[in-house]
């Protein structure tokens, strides 16, 4: 039955509030689309602030309304909004053998990379941020750790011990995309060498 609408002395159905979490998963969608070339820094500026303010999710959805596939209706764009929260912890273990993390993966908080000769690829470029930071805690024998950057992710490995191998750490661009992304390198790497590349910014 469709519903009535309401009359001179009915109340109309109260705006859905929007939370903190509203605003984060609509900001993070923000960041993305700067980072792939969507959105201009000014564009994103704009959005964010309006996004930073937004009491509802109506006035959230219209930020993102050419940013998300999805129905055309502005009522539809509530559904890619939520995602799963980013895990705890993620452990990848390898001894001999090969690891590659690329595509659209799920980061987590942390994650404890414990391999021993092996070859490891993690590629963030694609993948789906749930969080500001994420910190990489290395327990490596051996081998070599390729990690591959976005345009806006920021690289901090001071708190990384390297010895009798290799640390191959580019000098950041010099390019104007906003902060997407803290990566923070921890740990050991003992005979091993890990080497950090950065995918150019788009023209």
């Amino acid at each position: 039955m469709a519903e009535l609408p309401a009359g001179p002395g009915q109340p109309s159905s109260p705006a859905l509030r929007a939370s903190d979490a509203d605003r984060d998963r609509v900001t993070e969608l923000l960041r993305t689309a700067v980072a792939d070339g969507r959105l201009d820094l000014a564009e994103f500026e704009e959005r964010l602030e309006a996004a930073l303010s937004a009491r509802t999710v109506g006035a959230l959805a219209p930020l993102v309304t050419d940013l998300v596939a999805g129905p055309g209706s502005a009522g539809a764009l509530a559904l890619p909004l939520p995602a799963a929260p980013a895990a705890e912890l993620l452990t990848i273990k390898e001894k001999h053998g090969s690891v590659r993390r690329d595509g659209r993966w799920r980061l987590p908080h942390r994650l404890a990379l414990r391999t021993a000769w092996s070859d490891v690829l993690l590629d963030l470029t694609s993948a789906v941020r749930g969080a500001p930071e994420l910190v990489i805690e290395l327990r490596v024998s051996g081998g070599s750790v390729e990690l591959v950057l976005a345009p806006g992710m920021v690289l901090e490995s001071d708190e990384l011990s390297v010895r009798h191998g290799t640390l191959a750490i580019g000098r950041a661009p010099d390019d104007d995309a906003p902060e997407v992304l803290r990566v923070r390198l921890t740990g050991r790497m003992r005979h091993g060498r890990l080497a950090v590349r950065r995918q150019p910014p788009r023209p």
